[in-house]
């Protein structure tokens, strides 16, 4: 055994052996003997240890120079959540304070691993424990660069809680060259060895290629952009022609006035409207839905992966689909001018978006028309084209229908979402926000309505004693602390949260959320008032959906791009035919799967945002930019340059005018010496520093004064702002006059 160097390290090395034998007793001579340890000197520190862990309450001893263990071991198992630091907390399978982990007792534990933990008797404010078992590893490939010398190779990983480098044969280096991007499996990792083994399975390319780094951003976050032979094979034997025997079981509604309202670039059309007026002068709304289950049937090699893949994943450039081609883009896509199969739910209302009846089932339809937003929108406005008319009648009852909802206490989260001009080698050459207007929200008024009455008729479908199994999208209460904070947070700016009511708080945040556009707090304000709310979930246990105000609630809308919404199409027609509930312990380990592949893609999708951010901003190195803090830590503050939403860090250590410490209770950092201070949401001048595309980091510096957020000047250009979007604007129109998009 190695010379153990500080008293600190012999104590745990004690604990562990007094943990394998935690009912025997021990002398310090025989616990030397266990650790290997044989000089005098080393048996000294062994004595003064074990003392020292009387003293602490982790042994006792029961005669002189015996000792046992007074901890009672106790075990839970969870999931690891590694930090960047290289230690990690076990968050519990059945609740309760998350587990410290520091990095001796990881025993191998990466980050997502669901673990056992042994619990050390606590002391202080935080549990402590060691991970003694990794029962299911999150997972074996990772995304990094290799390092090649003579003698053999490592990957040193992308991914910033991945801790250690992965040791690669020379055998096992897939034909890699030093520097190149890849993809490592771990084949092997004991305790007795520091680093993983593992072995090249893809070579992506050289770090800093667009397709590298793309490829890089899915394989990082466990996604793959191809299909298995079999899959293809499976999809490619589907029939592209309805049969007159299909359309005979369903409803007809080719006649019915029926269109298509997505985003320009779409390609997998999930959903069209159909409106038509009765005799009573009520109005029947369609909502229709691709019929994906009719396609893609339980125990299919397709429905297998559609399953493990989860959702659609939308990069900057690209989709990963959930379903191949020829269903996604296909067979399933509501595209104009084509019959298609869906599954619809058909509502009758009069003027005033009131619901007079509800009708679910499986119809055929024709779309007359494909539109883009942009297209939808010009109608709205001007009253002119081809179908205004229907498009208005559809927009005036959706403008009904999402002020009743805000009545009843809906939250109105209207995020900013970066989208990016790109050039033909995809770099980005522009960078502006999405505007969502009238015409996406009367679709997302109508998908919300078939949600909603979905989800109501999945809980009705059973009795209130024995409802039927159903998957719902829930969205629990705010945790009233994390409220507290945020609106603390939001008085600096001059908002307040009001916490009287459920209602109040509703109604206070959504005058936050519209009094706060356009100003530079913007962005910052509702991200914390997102992370301020709990997070949305998969569940078959109905618990409502607070920030939409609706007590039942599923995800019907998207089958072609979301794994549970194919869950509820087949649950639905089963319970619509009378059929037995289906298994709910089976169907609760499916929306888990579903909740955390939503995540893996919400994260892969930001990876693919920032990385552009980052190439982008790496143009004004030396520049000046206005921002606003988002985040204050311990080794650096984080500022959101307000022109493009793209976010750096300004380390301490280069703060030099003074010597700054970390307040965590006020978030804030301040100086130790003139009290100076900068805390989340004030308005700072910076410079970017560097901008690194690989580990897509920006690195900025302070410039001038800070402006407090108790005292800004809301929406002040910095004074090179509008030089540079000159700049950008005679760029963009060069770009464009090359055949760029």
């Amino acid at each position: 055994m190695k010379k153990l160097n500080n008293i600190d390290k012999v104590k745990r090395s004690v604990q562990k052996v007094f943990g394998a034998n935690d009912k025997k007793i021990l002398n310090p001579v025989q616990v030397a003997a266990k650790l290997e340890i044989t000089n005098a000197e080393e048996r000294n520190d062994v004595i003064v240890a074990m003392k020292l862990l009387v003293k602490e309450g982790v042994l006792e001893e029961v005669s002189p120079g015996k000792y046992i263990s007074v901890i009672k071991h106790q075990f839970i198992e969870g999931k690891v959540e590694m930090t960047q630091r290289g230690t990690a907390y076990v968050v519990p399978d059945e609740g309760g304070e998350d587990i410290l982990i520091t990095s001796e007792f990881l025993n191998t534990a990466l980050d997502k691993d669901k673990v056992k933990v042994n619990l050390f008797a606590k002391r202080g404010d935080k549990q402590t424990g060691e991970i003694v078992e990794v029962i299911k590893r999150n997972r074996m490939e990772f995304v990094g660069v290799i390092q090649l010398n003579y003698y053999h190779a490592f990957l040193v990983p992308d991914d910033k809680k991945m801790y250690t480098d992965i040791f690669i044969p020379l055998d096992k280096i897939n034909k890699g060259k030093n520097g190149d991007k890849a993809i490592a499996k771990i084949t092997e990792w004991t305790l007795e060895h520091k680093n993983p083994i593992g072995e090249i399975t893809e070579i992506l390319g050289k770090p800093g290629d667009h397709e590298t780094e793309m490829h890089a951003i899915i394989a990082e976050f466990g996604f793959s952009y191809k299909f298995s032979p079999e899959v293809e094979a499976e999809a490619q034997k589907i029939p592209d022609k309805i049969t007159s025997d299909e359309i005979a079981k369903r409803r007809d509604f080719r006649k019915v006035t029926t269109f298509t309202i997505d985003p320009d670039d779409a390609k997998d059309f999930d959903d069209a409207l159909s409106i038509e007026k009765l005799k009573d002068g009520t109005w029947e709304i369609g909502v229709h839905i691709a019929d994906v289950s009719h396609y893609v049937k339980s125990g299919t090699r397709l429905d297998e992966e559609a399953f493990e893949r989860g959702t659609s994943v939308y990069l900057v450039d690209r989709t990963i689909p959930m379903l191949p081609e020829k269903l996604s883009n296909g067979v399933c896509s509501l595209r104009a001018h084509e019959e298609k199969l869906t599954f619809s739910t058909v509502f009758k209302m009069n003027d005033n978006a009131e619901l007079l009846d509800t009708w679910f089932g499986k119809t055929v339809i024709y779309s007359d028309r494909r539109f883009a937003y942009e297209e939808a929108q010009e109608r709205i406005e001007t009253g002119e084209g081809d179908f205004a008319e229907e498009i208005n009648i559809l927009n005036g009852l959706a403008l009904k229908m999402r002020e009743q909802r805000f009545k009843n206490g809906a939250v109105n989260f209207e995020t900013e979402e970066v989208k990016f001009k790109l050039d033909e080698n995809f770099k980005p050459i522009g960078i502006y926000k999405k505007v969502r207007k009238d015409a996406h929200k009367l679709i997302e008024e109508f998908m919300l309505l078939a949600n909603k009455k979905v989800a109501e008729y999945g809980h009705s479908a059973g009795t209130s004693k024995q409802p039927k199994t159903f998957v719902y999208r829930v969205h629990d209460l705010p945790n009233e602390e994390k409220l507290k904070l945020f609106s603390i947070f939001a008085s600096r700016f001059g908002y307040s949260i009001r916490m009287q009511s459920q209602k109040a708080i509703s109604q206070s945040m959504n005058d936050l959320l519209k009094n706060v556009e356009g100003k530079p707090e913007q962005n910052l304000l509702q991200q914390q008032a997102i992370r301020t709310m709990a997070k949305a979930f998969y569940t078959t246990k109905k618990t409502g959906h607070y920030g939409l105000a609706f007590e039942y609630y599923s995800h019907f809308t998207s089958p072609i791009r979301r794994y549970p919404d194919l869950m509820a199409h087949r649950l639905l027609f089963e319970y619509l035919n009378k059929g037995k509930s289906a298994n709910a312990e089976q169907y609760e380990l499916m929306c888990k799967h579903s909740s955390e592949m939503e995540s893996k893609a919400a994260e892969a999708e930001r990876a693919s945002v920032r990385y552009k951010q980052v190439e982008y901003i790496k143009q004004f190195i030396g520049d000046e930019f206005q921002g606003i803090i988002s985040g204050v830590t311990e080794w650096g503050i984080y500022v959101e340059i307000t022109e493009y939403k793209c976010e750096g860090m300004i380390r301490l250590s280069n703060l030099t005018d003074d010597f700054y410490e970390y307040d965590e209770h006020n978030l804030c950092i301040v100086g130790r010496r003139t009290r100076k201070k900068y805390q989340l949401g004030d308005i700072v001048d910076v410079v970017v520093k560097d901008a690194d595309v690989l580990k897509r980091q920006v690195n900025l510096d302070i410039v001038g004064n800070v402006v407090s957020s108790s005292n800004l000047k809301r929406g002040e250009p910095n004074r090179k702002t509008k030089r540079r979007e000159e700049h950008q604007s005679k760029k963009y129109q060069k770009g464009k006059k090359k055949g760029r998009r």
